[in-house]
C-alpha cells in the first residue's frame, strides 16, 4: 500500500492593523519612538522659530532707521543716527569685515589643515595628543584674552613685519605704510586667523581621522608615496569636512567684537593700505557703539546686525551648496 505525503500550506501571516501601519511608515513603532520622534521634531521646530524671530525683530529695528537715513545706507561713509538730519551707512563695515574676514582665512585655512594632516598621518602618538591637547586650550581661549594680546604683544611686534612689507611691497599700495602703530586691517586678519585656527584644526583633524584605512594601504600597496597617499585618498576624502570646518571659522571671524575692538584704530573711512589705520566691521562698531547709544543709534547698528545676519546666512547656504555639488568626496560615499 502506497503512502503518499501531502504538503501543508504555511499558515497566513497575521496583516498589521491600518494603526500600525501608520505608526511603522512614521518609523515610531514604541512610546519611546514616538517620544523622541516629537522632541526631535520639536527642536527642529524651535529652531526655526528662534531664527524667524530673529529675523523678524532685526528687520523691524531695521526698517525704523533706515526709514530715517537721510544716506544711502549701503554706500555712505559716515556714520552719524543722531544728527539732524540722520545720514549713516555700512558701507566702510561691509568692507572691514569681509577684508579682515578674508586675510583671516588666507592665513589660518592652509595652516590648520597642514596641522590635521601631520597629526594624523606623521606625528607619533604621543606627540600627537599632546599637541592636539594644546590646540583644544586654544580654541577655548576667550575672545577678550586674545584681545588682550593682540594690543600688548602683537601690535607692537608688527612693526618689523610692516616695515619689510612697504619697503618691498609697498609699490603696489596695498602694503603701503606711513608709519605709526600697526593697529589696521592686516593685525586684525591675522588676530582672527589666530583665534580660528583652533576651529578648523580639529574640524579638520576628526575628518582626516575618518579616512578608511583600506583606501590608504591600497595607494601604499600600489607603490604611492606618503604624500601621494595624502593627495589622493586623505584630501579627496576630507574635502567636504575641511570646507566645513573653514565655515565655522569664517562664521567667527565675521562675528568677532572685542578682540577687533581693541587691536583696530577704527574710523569711517577706507584706506586702499591694509597697513593704514582706519575701517571698521560690523561686530566691532556694535560692539563699541550700543552701550553709548540712543534708541535711534541702536535701531542704526540693529539694522547693520541685520546686514551680518544675511552676510552669515549666505555665506552658510553657500558652503552647503558646494558640499552638495561634492559629495561624492564625502565619507558617506567612499
Amino acid at each position: 500500500m502506497d503512502i503518499s505525503t501531502q504538503s501543508t500550506a504555511p499558515p497566513p501571516t497575521p496583516q498589521p492593523s491600518p494603526t500600525e501601519q501608520k505608526r511603522a511608515a512614521r518609523g515610531a513603532t514604541r512610546p519611546g519612538d514616538r517620544i523622541f520622534l516629537a522632541l526631535s521634531r520639536g527642536s527642529g521646530i524651535f529652531l526655526l522659530v528662534v531664527m524667524a524671530s530673529i529675523a523678524v525683530f532685526l528687520s523691524y529695528r531695521a526698517a525704523k532707521a533706515i526709514g530715517r537715513d537721510e544716506g544711502n545706507f549701503f554706500t555712505t561713509f559716515e556714520w552719524n543716527p543722531t544728527g539732524d538730519p540722520p545720514v549713516f551707512g555700512i558701507a566702510v563695515l561691509a568692507f572691514g569685515t569681509v577684508v579682515s574676514s578674508i586675510i583671516a582665512m588666507v592665513i589660518a585655512v592652509p595652516i590648520a589643515v597642514g596641522i590635521a594632516l601631520f597629526l594624523t598621518h606623521y606625528a607619533p602618538r604621543k606627540l600627537s595628543g599632546a599637541i592636539a591637547y594644546v590646540i583644544d586650550l586654544l580654541a577655548a581661549v576667550p575672545s577678550i584674552v586674545y584681545g588682550l594680546w593682540g594690543v600688548l604683544v602683537l601690535v607692537p611686534n608688527l612693526v618689523g613685519l610692516y616695515a619689510w612689507l612697504d619697503e618691498y611691497l609697498g609699490w603696489t599700495g596695498i602694503f603701503e605704510w606711513n608709519g605709526g602703530a600697526p593697529r589696521a586691517m592686516l593685525t586684525v586678519g591675522i588676530l582672527l586667523a589666530i583665534m580660528i585656527l583652533p576651529i578648523i584644526t580639529n574640524v579638520s583633524r576628526e575628518v582626516f581621522k575618518q579616512v578608511p584605512r583600506m583606501h590608504e594601504e591600497a595607494a601604499l600597496a600600489l607603490g604611492a608615496t606618503r604624500w601621494e597617499v595624502i593627495r589622493m585618498s586623505v584630501l579627496p576624502f576630507g574635502r567636504s569636512g575641511v570646507i566645513s570646518a573653514s565655515m565655522l571659522g569664517l562664521g567667527r571671524a565675521l562675528g568677532e567684537t572685542m578682540a577687533v575692538a581693541m587691536v583696530l584704530s577704527s574710523s569711517f573711512d577706507i584706506n586702499a593700505s591694509l597697513l593704514d589705520p582706519g575701517g571698521g566691521t560690523f561686530a566691532q562698531n556694535i560692539a563699541s557703539k550700543f552701550n553709548e547709544a540712543t534708541i535711534e543709534g541702536q535701531d542704526a547698528l540693529i539694522a547693520s546686525g541685520l546686514v551680518l545676519f544675511v552676510i552669515t546666512l549666505l555665506v552658510n547656504g553657500t558652503a552647503r551648496l558646494i558640499i552638495a555639488r561634492r559629495k561624492e568626496f564625502s565619507g558617506a560615499n567612499a
